[in-house]
């Protein structure tokens, strides 16, 4: 655990008055709770974008608490929506008179947790903890999975992150927990997500799936049966993938071919070339020798 927290606190002009008492020092000077610059006042134009236009000056904090009661509701959700793809600072609520309905909502937008008031220093400092040993996980992830599963939020990134690209291309090169890591990164992720979770699943799924398949087939050059054992999975399960996918294995037998014939004309080129049958007859110094290895004459 760290000998000190400091986390930011995004006051707004209606909650500055019942969240002030609670800055400065907490859980006996191991949490320091530090105002971010003035009060927002909400009914301006733009102040959803404060929150993420915060995102460079969060970075030198733990996390960012956020505090929220209903009247400030709605400019938490915009400010959470707008902002929170650009956001590496955990955002905490700090929660007063909310329903579970509000909270739910904050959190599929991708608040990371919350504390209620009356605000508890040793609460807050615990669950900071908590959310830090989770990012510090996260960062060991090994092979860019972390950032493969961040991709998969954003529909636009997804398709064409060239780390997940290289990712799926490796896939039978990874190990049982770096496919186990990948595969939680990419579920804690998207569960901030407005996706569903059978939506984001889904796609998860679908991406390994298409990957595993695709790499399977070309390394054993589009052999259906040679993929399926290796992979093992019964043929007909491997041949439900591939329509599922709509993946041909054709492709990866010509290009094996290609492969093929590519090696023995290389092979081929680099023997040396035998020498005529009247020229292996004749010595080095002019001389013919016997037909079977004998003494020149």
């Amino acid at each position: 655990m760290r000998e000190r927290l400091d986390c930011a606190v995004l006051l707004t002009r209606c909650t500055v008055e019942w969240v002030a008492p609670f800055l400065g020092q907490h859980a006996g000077g191991r949490l320091h709770l530090h105002a971010l610059d003035s009060a927002v006042d909400i009914t301006n134009e733009g102040a959803s974008a404060v929150l993420g236009g915060s995102a460079m000056v969060l970075r030198r904090y733990d996390a960012c608490l956020l505090p929220v009661w209903p009247a400030s509701l709605s400019w938490a959700r915009m400010s959470l929506s707008q902002g929170i793809s650009r956001l590496r600072t955990p955002v905490i609520a700090l929660a007063r008179e909310l329903t579970t309905a509000g909270l739910y909502d904050l959190h599929e937008l991708g608040m990371a947790d919350f504390v209620r008031d009356p605000f508890c220093g040793h609460e807050a400092r615990m669950r900071i903890e908590r959310l830090l040993d989770g990012q510090r996980v996260r960062g060991l992830v090994p092979g860019g999975a972390h950032h493969v599963a961040e991709a998969a939020v954003d529909r636009s990134r997804y398709n064409d992150d060239p780390i997940l690209k290289q990712v799926c291309a490796n896939i039978l090169e990874h190990d049982g927990p770096e496919l186990e890591a990948y595969a939680t990164a990419a579920a804690l992720r998207c569960s901030t997500s407005r996706e569903s979770f059978g939506e984001s699943k889904r796609k998860v799924v679908d991406c390994f799936e298409r990957a595993y398949i695709t790499a399977a087939l070309s390394r054993h050059g589009g052999n259906i049966a040679m993929a399926a054992r290796s992979s093992q999975k019964h043929r007909r399960a491997f041949w439900a993938l591939m329509r599922k996918h709509d993946i041909d294995a054709e492709p990866f037998r010509a290009k094996a071919a290609s492969m093929v014939h590519t090696h023995r004309d290389c092979a081929a080129s680099s023997k040396t070339p035998r020498l005529p049958y009247h020229v292996a007859r004749v010595g080095f110094n002019g001389s013919r020798t016997a037909a079977r290895g004998g003494r020149a004459p």
